[in-house]
């Protein structure tokens, strides 16, 4: 699997997915800076956490016109996978590659934990190392994750099998005391229609290994590494 990692001024997670795609998947990915206009020959590209141009006006909404989103852009459309965590996942919700939009969280306060995710689908290339109501321990760490969307394209969204996780309880039910961030419905992360593009607040990244707390992030990294092995 080839991939390569966008960098921004403020990104800060950068080198915990690098050193997860390189450890899963096998081969170190590129670092892309984000005024760059070409993007290599990559089967995935992860746009990651942080505090993109320091969060000013809505949080990716800067960084979702960078240069090299065109191209990304264009490269999803034509099928290439894209991953957005935390940061990531308000960029290319800002950017148009997702629908909906990442707003503060409804206690107003950052949000810094491990917390339960039930996983909604095993049916796409990020996700099928997981069954179907599986619940994983995953952190969270950000300030802006309540995923908020119209009710319309969110019904869509459920019957087109776009919801990839959810916050829950340990024993996998919804409940409002273990949604971290008030986001619409206990969503955690949403394909887009065709699934080559997940966002997600949780880190992933930050569960790989057992000295981290949690190695439920794994399954996704492997998930893509198996997709898209050459």
């Amino acid at each position: 699997m080839k991939s390569a990692i966008i960098v921004f001024p403020g990104s800060n997670r950068e080198k915990d997915a690098e050193a997860a795609l390189t450890e899963i998947g096998g081969t170190p990915p590129v670092l892309v800076w984000h005024r760059d206009t070409e993007l290599p020959k990559v089967d995935l590209v992860l746009v990651p956490g942080g505090f993109s141009y320091g969060d000013y006006l809505r949080c990716g909404a800067i960084a979702a016109h960078s240069p090299i989103l065109r191209e990304v852009k264009a490269r999803a459309e034509k099928g290439m996978a894209v991953l957005g965590i935390c940061n990531g996942f308000q960029i290319i919700c800002e950017a148009g590659l997702l629908p909906g939009v990442l707003m503060p969280n409804a206690g107003l306060k950052f949000v810094c934990r491990n917390v339960n995710l039930r996983v909604e689908t095993s049916q796409s290339l990020f996700t099928s190392r997981y069954e179907k109501g599986q619940v994983l321990s995953v952190p969270v760490a950000h300030h802006d994750g309540n995923y908020t969307c119209d009710e319309k394209t969110l019904d869509q969204m459920e019957s087109r099998d776009q919801i990839a996780f959810r916050y829950c309880a340990p024993d996998g039910s919804l409940d409002p005391a273990h949604n971290p961030n008030g986001s619409v419905r206990s969503i955690a992360g949403v394909f887009n229609s065709e699934k080559n593009v997940l966002g997600l607040m949780p880190h992933p990244e930050n569960a790989i290994r057992e000295m981290l707390g949690s190695t439920d992030g794994r399954g996704i990294f492997k998930a893509m590494a198996e997709a898209l092995a050459a």
